[in-house]
C-alpha cells in the first residue's frame, strides 16, 4: 500500500473542515487545524498508536496548556481568553478564561483529518507533506504567526451560548485587562485607551559606491500599487552585496496575498507609507542601474506612484531575466528563467517572496551571469509620460528594457542580440499526473507556479479571486477563462479538467505540459505516457494505477 505525499497534501487542503468534537475516536493519521477565519494553519499527525484524532485535536490542541505545542490553546491565548498558567494569584480568573477559550474553539475553529492504517509510516509521510505544504498552511508549525487579536464578536457569540453570569464575566474582563497590561478596577470598567502613537522608522540606506542595484516588492493584493514590502540589494565594486529592506503600509483593507509572503495588516502597523519610502529611494537610486526580475516590480512602483499622485522616479531600469536568458539559454523550455528555476539551477539559497531575499537573489543572478559572459546594456529609454494618473492602464506600459548583448563580441561576427522571446508557444513547465489529480480533477502547477502572471493569482476562495483571468486552451471546443488558486497552486475552475483527462485517456504517471501561447493565454496538453500506460494501454480501466488508499473524512 503506497501513499503519495502530494495526494495527501491535496486532500488536507481540499477536505471540508469539521468541528473538532467530530474527530474520530479510533482513527490515526494526518490532520490539520483550521482557524476561526477558515484557513488551514497547522499540519500534524497522531504520534503513537495510543493516540487518536479525537485525543490529539479535540483534547490536546484545544484544552492543553498554552505554550506546549497545543496550538489552538496557544494561538487563542488572547484578550478575555488569556491566562498566565504560572501565576497562582490569578488562577481562578485564568481558569475561567481558559474554559472560555476551550468553548470558543468548539464554536469557531475546525479541523480536517486523513485516516491512515497503522502499517503506514506516518512520521515519514508527515515530513514529506510538510516539505510540500504552502507556508500559509503550516504557519503555526513554524511559529511564524503571532497570537491572534481577540475576535470580540465571536467571543460574544460563545458567551451568549454559555449564559455566564456577572461573576464569570467580571473574571474574564479582568483577564483582558491583565492581557493588555492594565490594572483591573473593581469598581468601574476601564477607560478606553488612546490609540498608540507609532514612530515611523525607515532604515538608513547603505552608503556607496555601488555598481548597480536590484529591487523587489511584495503586494497586499492583486493591485500592483498595494506595495507592502520593498527590498533593495546593493552590489559593490568587489561584488559584495548589502541588502536594504522595509515594510510599507499600503493603506488598503484587502489583504489576499498574506498566504504567499506572510505579511498582513498587523505586520505593517506603524510602517512608513509608500511616499515616505520613495523619498528615500528616489535619492538613493536616482540615475543608477536598477534591476528587476521580470517587469512586475517596475510596474508596481509606477502603480503606487499613480495611486499617490507622485512623479515616477528616474531610475535606469533593467531586467535580470534578459541577463539570465543570455547566460543560461539551456533553461529556455526547461524550467525557464524565473527565480524559482534559477534557484534550483544555480544552487541559490534564499527565502522566496521576501523582498530583501528576492532582491539579493536577483543581484546574485546578475553577478554570476557576468562571470560567465560579460554583459553590457544599451542605454535605457525611459517611458513617457512620467506622470501617471489613477486611470492609466499600467498593463499597457511598454516594456522598454533593452536586450543584453556580449560586451566583447568576435570581430568577425555581428554582435549577437539576445532579444526577449515571443510569447507564442513558450513552454513554462510540466507536471506528472497522480491518481489524486484524476480523482479530484486538478493539475499540480507547483513547480512552475511563479511563471504565471501575479495579477492572475488569487486567494483560496472565489470571494478573493484574482483581478484578472487567463485563457486556457485544453483541446476542447472553447477556451476556459479562469484565475489561479494561489494557496493550492491549481487552476481555480476545474470542471474542464475531468473532460481533459477523459479526452486524452490520461492515467497516473502521464506527463502534462503547460505552454504560454500569448499574453495571459496558455495551452495544456498531454506530452508523454507513463511506462505503465505505454505498456498496458488504456483499455483496462484502473489497471496499473497508483491509487492512494486513505479515506477522507
Amino acid at each position: 500500500m503506497r501513499f503519495v505525499a502530494e495526494d495527501l497534501l491535496a486532500a488536507l487542503l481540499e477536505t471540508t473542515p469539521r468541528p473538532t468534537a467530530q474527530a474520530p475516536r479510533d482513527g490515526r493519521g494526518l490532520y490539520g487545524l483550521v482557524d476561526h477565519l477558515g484557513d488551514l494553519r497547522y499540519i500534524g499527525s497522531t504520534s503513537s498508536t495510543a493516540q487518536t484524532f479525537y485525543e490529539r485535536i479535540h483534547r490536546r490542541h484545544r484544552t492543553g496548556s498554552e505554550g506546549m505545542s497545543h496550538y489552538f490553546s496557544q494561538m487563542y491565548n488572547t484578550g478575555r481568553m488569556w491566562r498566565d498558567r504560572k501565576d497562582p494569584m490569578t488562577k481562578a480568573d485564568g481558569d475561567l478564561a481558559k474554559a472560555l477559550r476551550n468553548e470558543f474553539v468548539v464554536d469557531h475553529c475546525r479541523a480536517v483529518w486523513l485516516p491512515l492504517p497503522d502499517t503506514a509510516d506516518i512520521p515519514r509521510l508527515e515530513a514529506e507533506v510538510l516539505s510540500l505544504a504552502p507556508d500559509h498552511a503550516i504557519a503555526w508549525n513554524r511559529r511564524k504567526m503571532p497570537t491572534y487579536d481577540e475576535p470580540a464578536d465571536l467571543v460574544e457569540a460563545t458567551l451568549f451560548r454559555l449564559r455566564w453570569g456577572e461573576r464569570e464575566l467580571a473574571a474574564i474582563e479582568r483577564q483582558r485587562e491583565r492581557f493588555l497590561g492594565a490594572k483591573p478596577s473593581a469598581a468601574t470598567a476601564p477607560a478606553p485607551k488612546p490609540a498608540a502613537v507609532l514612530q515611523v522608522n525607515i532604515p538608513s540606506f547603505p552608503k556607496g559606491p555601488f555598481r548597480f542595484f536590484t529591487l523587489d516588492v511584495e503586494t497586499a493584493n492583486n493591485d500592483r500599487g498595494s506595495i507592502c514590502q520593498i527590498g533593495v540589494a546593493c552590489a559593490r565594486p568587489d561584488n559584495s552585496i548589502e541588502t536594504w529592506l522595509t515594510y510599507v503600509d499600503p493603506q488598503v483593507d484587502r489583504w489576499v496575498l498574506t498566504w504567499l509572503h506572510g505579511i498582513s495588516v498587523h505586520t505593517v502597523q506603524g510602517a512608513p507609507t509608500f511616499p515616505e519610502v520613495l523619498s528615500v529611494l528616489r535619492e538613493a537610486l536616482e540615475g543608477h542601474i536598477v534591476y528587476q526580475h521580470s517587469g512586475f516590480d517596475r510596474t508596481a512602483i509606477a502603480a503606487a506612484c499613480g495611486r499617490c499622485g507622485l512623479r515616477l522616479p528616474q531610475w535606469d531600469w533593467r531586467d535580470s531575466v534578459h541577463v539570465a536568458r543570455a547566460a543560461w539559454p539551456e533553461l529556455r523550455g526547461n524550467g525557464g528563467h524565473g527565480l524559482a528555476s534559477l534557484k534550483r539551477h544555480l544552487g541559490l539559497v534564499f527565502d522566496h517572496h521576501d523582498a530583501g531575499e528576492d532582491a539579493r537573489a536577483c543581484a546574485e543572478v546578475v553577478i554570476r551571469a557576468e562571470n560567465i559572459q560579460r554583459v553590457r546594456f544599451r542605454p535605457t529609454v525611459h517611458p513617457a509620460p512620467t506622470w501617471l494618473g489613477n486611470g492609466d492602464d499600467l498593463d499597457l506600459i511598454e516594456d522598454l528594457e533593452e536586450a543584453a548583448i556580449p560586451a566583447h563580441p568576435s570581430p568577425a561576427a555581428p554582435v549577437p542580440v539576445f532579444e526577449q522571446p515571443a510569447l507564442a508557444s513558450r513552454r513554462i513547465g510540466e507536471t506528472v499526473i497522480t491518481q489524486g489529480n484524476i480523482d479530484n480533477s486538478h493539475i499540480y502547477l507547483r513547480s512552475f507556479f511563479e511563471m504565471f502572471p501575479a495579477d492572475a493569482i488569487g486567494g483560496s476562495s472565489r470571494a478573493i479571486a484574482a483581478s484578472r483571468e487567463i485563457a486556457v486552451d485544453w483541446g476542447g471546443s472553447t477556451m476556459v477563462m479562469t484565475d489561479l488558486d494561489g494557496p493550492k497552486r491549481f487552476f481555480r475552475k476545474r470542471a474542464w479538467i475531468r473532460d481533459f483527462f477523459e479526452r486524452n485517456e490520461i492515467r497516473a504517471g502521464d506527463t502534462v505540459v503547460v505552454e504560454e501561447i500569448g499574453a495571459y493565454r496558455y495551452r495544456v496538453a498531454l506530452e508523454a505516457r507513463s511506462a505503465s500506460s505505454a505498456a498496458g494501454g488504456h483499455a483496462e480501466a484502473g489497471a496499473g494505477r497508483n491509487q492512494p488508499d486513505f479515506t477522507m473524512s
